[in-house]
């Protein structure tokens, strides 16, 4: 009938070991993209927008 003695001291640190752990995972997923990844990105979002503002008609705004 004996428990397992557990110190709470190490159980902390455990436990804060694990969401650092759990924290760094996110930020690799939301920031850990390559150089070229981003200039990919960058370049594919110039070109719709050049793409959209090519695309668009003038009007006179005089109202005749």
């Amino acid at each position: 009938m004996s428990a397992e003695i557990t110190n709470l001291r190490q159980f902390r640190k455990k436990q804060a070991r694990s969401e650092k752990e759990k924290q760094a995972e996110q930020n690799r997923i939301s920031f850990g993209r390559t150089k070229t990844e981003k200039q990919l990105t960058r370049s594919l979002t110039d070109k719709a927008d050049k793409a959209h503002r090519d695309g668009r008609i003038e009007t006179d705004d005089d109202g005749a």
